[in-house]
């Protein structure tokens, strides 16, 4: 069960989580440490306290829980791994994202926008961000922090690229979503 974990990443004590599922606090410690078997309307009220479905309360059967497998799309020359699990806290989304499409000069077709603002630090190569008119090399060890209402696109310079981004919701959607 991830109960226990669950609770601690919101902050919340065995008397929050009891309150809001309606469970004394000792039968959610009896639970949690494996002392008590959980019933099905347990779990469900759990479940919706934590706000999570009834699947992430309990163990995973294989690595998926653990493991942070790549995501590819060949045709943007990306590669993304998403460090973050639903929404982030206060719904950001953190990733990092291996950038191969090379910087040749974006047109503004090439250039999006969004509600919001992108944060991304350069962990290595060289990155390109054209933002409206400017062209501005970030690299190694550099980081950015841009308004999305301005067009924008991130190509990576002479030789692959990484970085570590945060976006919110909106900039989840347009930059990790295909």
């Amino acid at each position: 069960m991830r109960i226990r974990s669950l609770r601690k990443a919101r902050g919340w004590s065995l008397d929050n989580l009891a309150e809001r599922a309606g469970i004394s606090p000792s039968q959610i410690s009896r639970i949690e440490t494996g002392h008590r078997r959980i019933s099905l309307d347990q779990l469900t009220a759990i479940s919706a306290a934590l706000g999570k479905p009834l699947d992430e309360l309990v163990e995973s059967p294989d690595d998926s829980d653990v493991v942070i497998r790549p995501v590819r799309d060949d045709g943007r020359g990306l590669t993304t791994w998403l460090l973050s699990k639903d929404d982030g806290a206060h719904g950001m989304t953190v990733a990092k994202m291996r950038i191969t499409d090379q910087a040749g000069g974006a047109t503004p077709d090439d250039l999006g926008v969004h509600p919001g603002r992108d944060w991304f630090t350069v962990l290595s190569g060289t990155v390109v961000l054209y933002l409206g008119t400017r062209v501005i090399r970030i690299e190694t060890g550099q980081a950015a922090s841009f308004s999305t209402m301005t067009p924008h696109a991130i190509r990576s310079d002479r030789g692959p690229a990484e970085i570590l981004c945060i976006l919110d919701h909106n900039g989840e959607r347009s930059h990790l979503r295909t």
